[in-house]
């Protein structure tokens, strides 16, 4: 099956994903924020540069789209159609990657906590902040 639009259409619209400040993550961030969680973000220092990272509780935390990161079980994880191969090979690969870096940070003694973009409601980002905050005492 042949994309819908053409090659530079397609590469535009692929150009304009970000990975860094998404809506799932400035909703995060936020959150945390009014929650009184102090943090930095994108810790270039660590293994995968975590989105949001709180020194104070050597936690470091992902926000994860569901698609891009292969949130098992989702509905918005599925693979496209038109170059599965390519897509498969791609998303398997994100989620490997991610794997390694959360046992590097864990190896390294940091916490890691996923929020997924399907995720983000009030009632779990509370849960999250009362995990930190939990197990650092």
């Amino acid at each position: 099956m042949a994309d819908v639009v053409d090659r530079a259409t397609r590469s535009r619209m692929m150009s304009g994903i970000r990975g860094r400040n998404t809506k799932p993550e400035l909703t995060v961030r936020s959150f945390l924020h009014r929650q009184g969680l102090r943090f930095r973000i994108h810790g270039r220092q660590l293994p995968g540069r975590p989105d949001v990272v709180l020194p104070k509780y050597r936690v470091a935390l992902f926000v994860h789209g569901c698609f891009w990161h292969r949130h098992s079980g989702c509905q918005y994880a599925s693979t496209p159609k038109n170059n599965a191969a390519f897509w498969r090979a791609k998303l398997d690969g994100n989620a490997l990657r991610d794997k390694r870096h959360r046992r590097e940070l864990a190896r390294l003694g940091w916490r890691v906590f996923t929020v997924w973009e399907c995720e983000l409601d009030e009632q779990r980002l509370l849960r999250l902040v009362r995990r930190i905050q939990d197990d650092a005492r």
